[in-house]
């Protein structure tokens, strides 16, 4: 990697001279947006495939693209209302503390752009390596743009390192003017944060068949409660005798003026053994919500804020239709409304595209990781707890074809203690290739997410998905299950041909945990119950969490013997699953 520091800048006007400041670095832009402007600059809006707003109400847009070539992120930020400065930037978690940061800032007179970090009580500092280049600015009718850019990795020990996955933005509005960047007090700005995929796949779109069609599964012009989170459920049906079909892409229908609100959406398609599900519209959480809606949960299209059409490979598509499928699908919407709009009505959804000349392939989607038990469990107080779920060899040794399956897309999944995913793929003991992985999981940001390149699994391989957590937060024992406070680790695979195989998991074997709880008794004075009519989670709420049974629970995870789920569409399990094996060993992935 190349360490690339900024010269000292220049201050543009109409006679360019040099700055006469104490931060050489820094470029004063308020001459520069005067003479750009000038010139009839205009931004060009396909030169920035990528957009999202970083506002509830819609004053900082951004839009972005990638180089791969040249491993930099170019930004365009258009800002609806410029005040005295902006801050811009990226962090681990969305924090302001320890942050990468973007500052435009204005004393009254004069403005001022510069690379800065913050600390971890929040204070700024101006960065000795200038990374964020300012590229230029143009005022428009809609308000005013800047154009900078960042490399992927500056070699600065205070600079966020942009990778594949999640990056949680974070933006500050500064209301009045401030005489240094040291004056900012980033705590009493009005200020936020948005979750991104920054570096997204270059995918060639496939040609499209001209008999295609579209169906929109929208909210059918809804209230969007006052409240900072909703989940809204509708239930949609397809016509009757509708016959087979290939879903071959899908893109977000967004209501004018919520583009801020709607943060993300999924279309479920309900299990065929039940002949009708209830209609409903209204909250997911209500006790209104008829219970048999639960068993709609076959996703057949996901989308977050910042993506854009999902497009399958041109081999395959998600069948939908015909004997065998249910007609019932269920529209699930993330509503994020922290202004706590009143009133705002909205129509939004997901446009499939569906063609009647099926591809060569049916897609499919497997579920790998863990095992919804609470035999796994997370102890409180962890910053980085780690559970690992398998896909083992005698699995796909069994299940796959000759010729294998190839993964194309993924969607991570955990609930709220979250924080990192990985699946690899590993043959004969070693890693052969990473399926998907993001540094910065945030269980509020789950989208289907296209690879970079298919990824071939043949009879024989092992998929492992890691989940680290985060329980310091919480005061007991967070145990494996569906209740959002409970916790699941997954990856669901999209893949084709569609084979039998739709869940590969594991979990430990609650024998080796029983005896777990029986040796933390012995060493606890018994304050343990391990009666059997006692519940796993309830023995685990039990156990005072020092740091010997916080080391013997982490060991047994790594090192006992799992029990395998290999189970077919149908529910039946492959015969494999009904034996125990030991864990798999290899020095290549984290444990």
């Amino acid at each position: 990697m190349q360490t690339s520091r900024s010269k000292p800048c220049s201050c543009p006007s109409f006679k360019l001279r040099e700055v006469a400041s104490v931060y050489l670095t820094m470029i004063a832009v308020f001459l520069v947006i005067l003479v750009v402007a000038l010139q009839g600059l205009a931004p060009r809006g396909t030169d920035f495939p990528y957009k999202v707003p970083l506002d509830p109400q819609g004053l900082l847009e951004l839009s972005w693209n990638v180089s791969y070539p040249k491993q930099v992120v170019h930004f365009q930020l258009l800002v609806r209302d410029l005040q005295f400065g902006l801050l811009f930037g990226m962090s681990d978690r969305g924090e302001f503390e320890n942050a990468d940061l973007a500052v435009l800032w204005s004393d009254g007179h004069n403005s001022y752009f510069g690379d800065a970090w913050s600390d971890a009580q929040g204070q700024l500092h101006m960065d000795s390596q200038q990374d964020y280049q300012f590229l230029g600015a143009w005022g428009a009718p809609e308000g005013l743009y800047l154009l900078f850019r960042r490399a992927f990795s500056t070699c600065d020990p205070k600079d966020y390192l942009i990778e594949d996955g999640t990056v949680h933005l974070i933006y500050g509005i500064l209301e009045k003017p401030v005489h240094s960047l040291q004056a900012i007090n980033i705590s009493a700005i009005h200020r936020g944060l948005q979750r991104v995929q920054l570096l997204k796949p270059n995918i060639t779109i496939p040609e499209l068949p001209s008999d295609m069609k579209t169906m929109e599964i929208t909210a059918p012009d809804i209230v969007i409660p006052s409240r900072e989170t909703t989940y809204w459920c509708y239930m949609a049906e397809l016509p009757h005798g509708f016959p087979k079909h290939h879903i071959i892409m899908y893109e977000p229908v967004i209501t004018a003026g919520n583009e801020a609100l709607v943060h993300h959406m999924e279309v479920f398609q309900c299990a065929a053994e039940f002949d009708s599900f209830p209609h409903y519209n209204g909250p997911c959480d209500s006790k209104m919500k008829p219970e048999r809606l639960n068993y709609c949960r076959h996703v057949l299209a996901a989308w977050a804020m910042g993506a854009q059409p999902f497009y399958y490979p041109e081999e395959a598509g998600v069948a939908f239709g015909g004997p065998g499928s249910s007609r019932y699908l269920r529209l699930e919407v993330h509503y994020h409304n922290p202004l706590i709009f009143k009133g705002r009505r909205d129509s939004s959804g997901i446009r499939l595209y569906y063609t009647a000349t099926l591809r060569r392939h049916d897609a499919g989607i497997m579920e790998l990781g863990l095992v919804y038990t609470p035999v796994m469990a997370i102890p409180p107080g962890e910053d980085a707890f780690v559970l690992t779920g398998y896909c083992t060899d005698k699995c796909t040794q069994l299940a796959l074809p000759a010729a294998g399956i190839r993964i194309f897309a993924s969607q991570l999944h955990t609930h709220l203690a979250g924080r990192k995913v990985v699946t690899v793929l590993s043959r004969d003991g070693r890693e052969q290739q990473v399926v998907n992985s993001d540094n910065h999981y945030s269980p509020h940001f789950q989208d289907i997410r296209m690879l970079k390149e298919v990824v071939p699994v043949f009879p024989g391989d092992e998929l492992i998905t890691t989940c680290t957590y985060n329980t310091e937060d919480r005061s007991r024992a967070t145990v494996g299950g569906f209740s959002i406070l409970e916790e699941m680790c997954v990856n669901y695979v999209h893949y084709y041909p569609r084979i039998q195989l739709e869940l590969c998991k594991s979990a430990v074997d609650p024998g080796y945990l029983h005896r777990y709880f029986n040796l933390v008794n012995r060493f606890n004075d018994e304050e343990v119950c391990t009666c059997p009519q006692v519940s796993v989670p309830q023995q685990f709420y039990s156990i005072p969490w020092n740091t010997f049974n916080r080391d013997v629970l982490k060991s047994l995870y790594s090192f006992a013997p799992i029990s395998m789920h290999c189970n077919q569409s149908s529910a039946v399990r492959f015969p494999v699953c009904t034996v125990l094996q030991p864990a798999p060993q290899s020095s290549s992935w984290p444990r």
